[in-house]
């Protein structure tokens, strides 16, 4: 059975350790954003985190949560789900990998798995000369358990 508080705590250490040996500050709101990413499981919408914020007093106005995630986002910490318009917590945060999104339709979790090194897309960049920067690999169906109650 998965012991969902000890792996909240087992990310956030694992944050503070990131953010200590970068130099940099996981300021109350950057790790209470990203607490409230790990509880969830699932991604939010940054309004839906803002909501959270602003209920605990702190902030109320949507940059206060977007310098957050940007913040996470250049971390390794956090990823953002283009097709969901959402932000999830990173899975294999601190594991240099390449993130692949399998988003379910029916109940919108979001899992995060990776890329197989050396794919398809990476061939055709390879053969036209072409350097990759950043990719977005999503995709949608039905988790199993949505296939399951169907």
């Amino acid at each position: 059975m998965h012991d969902h508080d000890s792996c909240i705590r087992a990310a956030l250490s694992h944050a503070e350790s990131h953010c200590a040996r970068e130099g940099v500050q996981l300021t109350p709101v950057r790790r209470r954003v990203l607490e409230i990413l790990l509880e969830e499981h699932r991604a939010l919408g940054a309004y839906e985190i803002l909501d959270r914020l602003r209920d605990e007093g702190l902030g109320g106005q949507p940059p206060v949560v977007y310098r957050a995630l940007d913040f996470l986002i250049r971390a390794g910490l956090v990823h953002r789900i283009e097709t969901l318009n959402a932000f999830a917590a990173c899975a294999h945060a601190g594991e240099g990998h390449v993130p692949v999104f399998l988003i379910c339709r029916q109940c919108r979790h979001v899992i995060e798995t990776p890329a197989p090194a050396g794919g398809q897309l990476e061939r055709a960049a390879e053969g036209a000369g072409f350097a990759i920067e950043t990719t977005v690999r999503e995709a949608e169906g039905l988790c199993a358990d949505c296939r399951t109650a169907a």
